[in-house]
């Protein structure tokens, strides 16, 4: 292990729910809940406010509303998110160039790669120099975690939650794990703590002071010798600039079974045009086609169908999913289905049959006009057009956000995220006054210099708008 704690890992607070308080007034102090909105639906992220209610990420919505009915429950925009991810990694990015992002708000990054950091007083610097340039760039914040190992500053992080920052330093790593509960350690779930409790170990130093060979008896030879080492701050894993993808896929989740047969093929399908699309925005081909059914009695099954060559053929990636559709028993009713491809490749290597395939279809005409007609582009009620947290324009209004939508009517509120909480005002759905919008950015430029904290122009990034003079 190193013997300073150059190494930091970044946490943004409740990500996506604080998106959304800057992005509106009217949220800013209130409780908000992200996610899915279906009676299937579970949270994303929950604002601070909100999980004082106990609402917390992977929870039922259901149980969400239960527990905090008056919090204020939105639909994600991934693409804002990722967008404004984006900006924080570019910071991170100019720290090091060893930056290993594990999701859009978590990120690990090697400080004495970037020679940014050599001790103590410089980790620290750079650490409060970061959250800085965040709070500048994205009006966000984030907190910020030093350690000497990435397991060490995954802890300190948490335990700077929320904006703060925890520097361990070496030499005090045993002292301050020893008290901590056994769940603190990653790869610690309910079901390994609940086998330790009833062993009689509930905290770090309760794990060290059982020895190897027990914990090998108790939890097996992999998971054993690793969870000792964790517990005696062993970690010598180091920050991967690149973490490969093993697999492109796409799921949903549907809020009332389907019964019909047919149904879940169009929908296989639609997933299967969805899976190549991210591929090929990817650049990738793969040779294995996964398919995930998860029926009405929560059992999963998977099936798998390995091919000659990577591809990403959408005639090929459909026809595989349905051939593997039909080993599948769907009496009852399916809640999930998933398309998956792994075995991922830059490049295709298609069979000849494949690839005359593929130039009829161009001949004859767009793949997807040969398919069975999408679900998802049939036309929807009109109340779902509307997705609450959305962006909206209106002709008179200006920006605003939708509230909700219902019984032919949305309710929208007028605000940006630099202006005063605005007022309320509800529409027909159809009014032609009322649009679809963009999200505006988070954060002001200054209008005298309009650069960054890293002196570089930002007019055009995500996370700045101009100021009319």
């Amino acid at each position: 292990m190193r013997t300073a704690p150059t190494i930091l890992h970044l946490d943004m607070d409740a990500f996506f729910a604080s998106v959304e308080q800057a992005s509106k007034p009217s949220l800013r102090g209130k409780a908000v809940v992200v996610g899915g909105l279906g009676p299937r639906g579970v949270v994303a992220t929950a604002s601070y406010e909100a999980r004082v209610f106990g609402v917390h990420s992977a929870l039922p919505m259901a149980q969400a509303r239960r527990l905090a009915p008056n919090a204020a429950y939105l639909v994600p925009r991934f693409g804002f998110y990722r967008a404004i991810s984006e900006r924080v990694m570019e910071l991170l990015r100019a720290l090091s160039p060893l930056v290993e992002p594990l999701s859009l708000d978590e990120a690990f990054v090697d400080l004495e790669a970037g020679g940014t950091a050599w001790d103590e007083r410089s980790a620290r610097l750079a650490g409060v120099k970061l959250r800085a340039d965040i709070r500048a760039v994205t009006g966000l914040t984030g907190s910020v975690g030093l350690a000497a190992s990435k397991m060490l500053a995954k802890i300190a992080s948490e335990q700077a939650k929320p904006d703060g920052l925890v520097m361990i330093e070496p030499g005090t790593e045993r002292a301050m794990l020893g008290p901590m509960s056994v769940r603190t350690l990653p790869g610690v779930g309910p079901a390994t703590g609940d086998h330790l409790r009833r062993a009689g170990i509930t905290t770090v130093e309760e794990i060290a002071e059982a020895g190897e060979d027990e914990l090998v008896r108790l939890l097996g030879k992999a998971h054993g010798h690793g969870l000792y080492a964790m517990a005696l701050a062993r970690d010598d894993r180091p920050v991967v600039a690149e973490r490969e993808a093993k697999s492109v896929s796409v799921e949903d989740t549907y809020d009332v079974d389907i019964h019909d047969r047919l149904r879940v093929g169009l929908e296989v399908q639609r997933l299967a045009d969805r899976c190549v699309r991210r591929l090929r925005g990817a650049g990738l081909s793969g040779r294995t086609i996964v398919l995930k059914v998860r029926r009405y009695d929560f059992s999963t099954r998977t099936r798998s169908e390995t091919l000659r060559g990577p591809t990403d053929d959408p005639g090929v990636i459909r026809e595989a999913a349905a051939r593997l559709l039909d080993s599948v028993d769907t009496t009852g009713g399916v809640r999930l289905l998933g398309v998956g491809v792994s075995g991922l490749a830059d490049y295709t290597q298609e069979d000849l049959f494949a690839q005359a395939a593929g130039e009829r279809a161009v001949m004859e005409g767009p793949v997807e006009e040969h398919a069975p007609a999408p679900v998802e582009e049939q036309p929807e009620p009109a109340e779902r057009r509307w997705p609450a947290g959305h962006d909206v324009r209106h002709t008179g209004f200006g920006h605003g956000w939708v509230q909700g939508s219902g019984l032919g009517r949305v309710t929208v509120r007028f605000e940006t995220p630099d202006s005063e909480p605005g007022r309320v005002r509800t529409f027909r759905v159809d009014d032609p006054e009322l649009e679809p919008a963009d999200p505006l950015p988070l954060v002001l430029r200054d209008p005298e210099g309009g650069h960054g904290p890293d002196g570089d122009d930002d007019s055009g990034g995500v996370g700045l708008r101009s100021v009319a003079p």
